[in-house]
């Protein structure tokens, strides 16, 4: 068999497999597939083939993440896909360390990505970090009436969005700073769902947005809400409000969030569902580089001495001093090594989604009472969620 090339799509070929390889493995409109590529952006994808056969192929999404108040570099991993005749015999995590030593040759610093399965992308270093949920809440049992802020139709543009959406993703953990590419999908209208959009607040300094859908169902009509902020305590009863007065014809509302998405807190009584929920993954990929652009707690100034274990990135691998003052991190080669974590644990008690303890437990990291202490305080935060699919 023909060595695989790793690389970008060179020619209409390339890009025409890749297309059907995208809508085979995702049971998808070839046509949808084309708008796809397309969208993204052909010289974001890679991938493996000999000649014109495409083993198998990603998409990179450059981006960034909000971790502890700081914004770190991050590429999200999209449309991960194998042809049938490939699968099995080791494309894909080749597919993934080609993709990971690209990433790490251009010091980014993490990565994310949601799997169809953990096992391949655990293989390559990725650990469980953060949740997308959706929860479903009856209009009739909302009780809130609220009225206190004014809505009004808004322009669904990224240009007017953005700056609300910062303000929001910048508190909380795991947030994107999103890719034109999300930022479309948010905002695409089709003629059998059309795209709502209206502001809350006054028009030249809005306290917060609703995006929605609505869709009817034989349980009954949903309101299906692809993105939402709200920036001050009044905007978010308001939001609810808002919600409830659709209810002489709207049954339902479907949210995106997370497990621990705050205006949640906010309803009377606990009338949320959680309709569904996945996990997401993350990876330190250029290990210095994403523990240095971490936020970290303002008054704490103390050392975590780590002996990193990857398999993958040997470079990562190895001794390394992590001090902590006024908030900031830095990283110098060497150290006692005190605390033993493989980049798995490392990359799941970074996002706060795993305490020390709780690595130690299962095998990801292991130290003495003194350096687990310490790390659970460096690494102290809240649970990392996101509202975005990619």
């Amino acid at each position: 068999m023909m060595a695989a090339e790793y690389g970008v799509l060179h020619d209409e070929t390339q890009a025409r497999a890749m297309s059907q390889l995208v809508a085979q493995c995702f049971l998808a409109k070839p046509e949808d597939c084309d708008e796809y590529l397309d969208r993204i952006g052909r010289d974001r994808f890679r991938i493996l083939s000999d000649g014109s056969q495409v083993r198998g192929g990603l998409a990179l999404l450059p981006m960034a993440q909000w971790w502890h108040g700081n914004l770190v570099p991050m590429t999200g991993i999209a449309a991960v896909g194998v042809a049938p005749e490939y699968r099995g015999s080791g494309t894909a995590i080749a597919l993934i360390r080609h993709m990971l030593r690209e990433l790490y040759d251009q010091q980014t610093p993490l990565s994310v990505l949601y799997p169809a399965t953990q096992r391949l992308y655990r293989k390559a270093g990725y650990e469980q970090a953060g949740s997308q949920c959706r929860w479903e809440v009856p209009l009739a049992q909302i009780h809130i009436q609220e009225r206190s802020l004014p809505w009004f139709s808004l322009e669904p543009t990224a240009e007017i969005l953005t700056p609300l959406y910062r303000q929001k993703a910048q508190i909380h953990n795991g947030h994107l700073d999103r890719a034109s590419a999300i930022w479309v999908e948010i905002l695409r209208s089709k003629p059998e769902e059309m795209l709502h959009a209206y502001g809350v607040g006054a028009p030249d300094s809005p306290q917060g947005y609703l995006l929605f859908t609505q869709k009817d169902n034989p349980s009954g009509a949903t309101l299906h809400v692809r993105d939402w902020v709200a920036l001050t305590p009044a905007a978010g009863r308001s939001l609810w409000s808002f919600a409830a007065n659709h209810r002489s014809q709207v049954h339902h509302l479907r949210v995106p969030g997370g497990l621990t998405d705050p205006l949640l807190l906010l309803l009377p009584e606990q009338t949320a569902r959680l309709a569904s929920s996945i996990s997401w993954m993350l990876r330190l990929v250029h290990v210095p580089r994403a523990l240095e652009q971490r936020g970290y707690p303002a008054l704490l100034e103390t050392e975590l001495h780590l002996e990193i274990r990857d398999e993958v990135l040997p470079e990562n691998q190895g001794r390394f001093t992590l001090a902590i003052a006024h908030g900031s991190g830095t990283v110098t080669p060497g150290g006692s090594g005190a605390l033993k974590i493989d980049i798995r644990g490392l990359s799941a008690l970074y996002a706060g989604h795993a305490t020390p303890y709780a690595l130690h437990q299962i095998g990801l990291l292991d130290g003495d009472g003194e350096s687990l202490a310490i790390a659970s305080q460096i690494f102290a935060t809240s649970p990392a969620w996101m509202p975005d699919f990619f």
